[in-house]
């Protein structure tokens, strides 16, 4: 998805971050909502908002604010993150994006009792270091106080949306209802800012947003399906696997060589991942 946000801007005049979040989401709307229907279809209810038998969502209170807040947090994410991407360098907004793991860690333990291991605390600090290898940071962010502020927002939101799908997956919601209801908020949260401030996009522009919107999709499902069968602190170091994605993509569309340091940080990433792994067997 990040490979394809920032080749948007190559082929045609500059787009707003909310334009591209538009894009993101409207592709998970469709989809998400066919595989709902066949969901509901499967379990031989009638389509409706709050189905019955196997595709059970969650009729109290409880679970409907975790929606809520899933998408309130979920958008304020990707509007933190794609602003900092537009406004501070990559490897800047790429560290703020990456408090999300923490803030999942953190929030998971204080608002669902998740019990956090010194191992798993450890292996998560050393994931974070070793993406800090590969995004390297440059913390120039003096002069953009403001995307700075959105991208911490974004990451430490993206964190807590986490933690709001954690709890949805507790509740054995339907994962198809969870990205259907999450991407239509986002999708309508967008609509005011392409009202006012749209810009227009050549045919090479549209075509890779759209490309941006199916990888998103496919990772909201993911992501879903994790946290239904896993908690935070299982997950995080997993999280990090996508800056190292991000350096392989890197290297095969923009040519990006990733340097000695780059290689060192993917190397602690995917051990710490394959050692996170290995506990999780023991």
């Amino acid at each position: 998805m990040g490979m394809f946000v920032r080749l948007a801007d190559d082929f045609g005049g500059a787009v707003s971050p909310f334009q591209k979040s538009f894009f993101r989401n409207i592709v998970a709307v469709f989809v998400a909502g066919a595989l709902f229907l066949r969901a509901c279809g499967r379990a031989g209810a009638r389509p409706s908002p709050v189905p019955t038998g196997r595709v059970a969502l969650p009729r109290d209170r409880t679970g409907w604010a975790a929606l809520v807040w899933r998408s309130i947090f979920g958008t304020i994410g990707i509007f933190g993150n794609f602003y900092a991407l537009s406004h501070i360098p990559l490897g800047d907004a790429c560290m703020l994006n990456k408090l999300s793991p923490f803030a999942a860690v953190i929030a998971s333990w204080l608002l669902l009792g998740d019990r956090v291991t010194a191992r798993q605390g450890v292996a998560v600090a050393i994931a974070f270091v070793g993406a800090m290898f590969v995004v390297k940071p440059g913390f120039a962010l003096a002069g953009e106080s403001t995307a700075a502020l959105a991208g911490l927002a974004g990451g430490v939101s993206a964190g807590l949306a986490y933690t709001c799908v954690r709890r949805l997956g507790i509740l054995k919601v339907e994962p198809s209802f969870i990205v259907l209801f999450f991407s239509a908020f986002s999708t309508l949260a967008t609509l005011p800012f392409l009202l006012f401030d749209y810009h227009p996009m050549t045919g090479a522009q549209v075509a890779i947003l759209f490309g941006a919107g199916i990888a998103a999709t496919v990772g909201q499902f993911g992501i879903t399906a994790a946290y239904r069968f896993a908690r935070p602190r299982e997950i995080a170091v997993y999280d990090y696997a996508n800056v190292a994605f991000a350096a392989v993509f890197g290297f095969l569309v923009f040519g990006q060589v990733p340097d000695a340091f780059s290689w060192f940080g993917i190397a602690i990433i995917v051990a710490m991942g394959v050692w996170m792994n290995r506990r999780a067997v023991d």
